[in-house]
């Protein structure tokens, strides 16, 4: 089976999808919300929010100063579109793992085994 239309290696890892995730069921998060949804330490959600910037999926915002200094996150329309496309892709890979594609892999070996 090949890779369906939308699949995206950048989101896939869990960490990631857990990102993005829970930042498509919202407008902004704070990053000590993300961090304990996801139970993940500050450093390593740091890198996993740096690297889905870089690919223009998230928007990046600092609040505030001193001790009081926020961090907020969320999905831009690029992100977003990521985001969804890559759910799609998983449904199909599921869909075509399922009982039709069963049938349909029984059928392929029953003819391979009539033409030996």
């Amino acid at each position: 089976m090949s890779t369906p239309t939308g699949f995206d290696e950048l989101i896939h890892p869990a960490t990631r999808l857990s990102v993005v995730a829970l930042l498509a069921a919202t407008e902004w998060a704070d990053f000590a919300f993300i961090r304990d949804s996801i139970s993940l330490s500050d450093s390593a959600l740091s890198k996993q929010l740096h690297t889905l910037e870089e690919a223009g999926y998230l928007e990046i915002r600092k609040e505030g100063g001193g001790r009081k200094r926020r961090t907020k996150v969320r999905l831009t329309e690029r992100g977003r579109g990521a985001f969804e496309g890559h759910v799609a892709a998983l449904q199909a890979i599921v869909e075509g793992a399922g009982p039709a594609a069963a049938a349909a892999q029984q059928r392929h070996q029953e003819h391979a085994e009539a033409h030996r």
